[in-house]
């Protein structure tokens, strides 16, 4: 049952990644390229569904860590699993005190309602979600390397 619980995990966790580095690194760069106010319409939509998401994702992927730390107590390679806990608790502080209010914003845009300075926040969304990438991949890897 335990193993069923750290590949669980892992599985999901390595899934969450895959989404965000992908939201990253291939579609918006594929949304900045579209045309017109194509590429704001898209961000928005892809604002909304994946805001809708990406908490329980992210809390479930605490909680599932959170689960094997202690369930592993005292084992060893107990401490992988709980400095990746801790990674995912920052990612989920990062996500709620940096990204989530520009997303909030975001995700209501249209052309006719957008702010000026949209792009320069969609920039900074982007520079925080690069480094909460890289934290949730460093999770990931300590993940995979405690299974071993």
């Amino acid at each position: 049952m335990l193993n069923a619980l750290e590949v669980f995990t892992t599985v999901a966790v390595g899934l969450m990644v895959g989404v965000e580095f992908s939201v990253a690194f291939v579609m918006n760069r594929i949304f900045n390229a579209l045309p017109e106010d194509s590429g704001q319409l898209a961000r928005a939509h892809g604002g909304r569904m994946l805001g809708a998401l990406m908490p329980f994702w992210y809390i479930g992927s605490l909680a599932l860590s959170a689960v094997w730390a202690v369930a592993e107590w005292g084992h060893p390679g107990v401490r992988l699993v709980v400095v990746a806990a801790g990674l995912l608790i920052v990612s989920v502080i990062m996500s709620i005190l940096l990204l989530v209010p520009i997303n909030n914003r975001g995700k209501t845009w249209t052309p006719e309602n957008r702010p000026a300075d949209w792009k320069e926040q969609m920039n900074r969304w982007d520079r925080y979600h690069y480094a909460r990438v890289a934290v949730i991949v460093a999770a990931f890897t300590l993940l995979v390397t405690a299974l071993v």
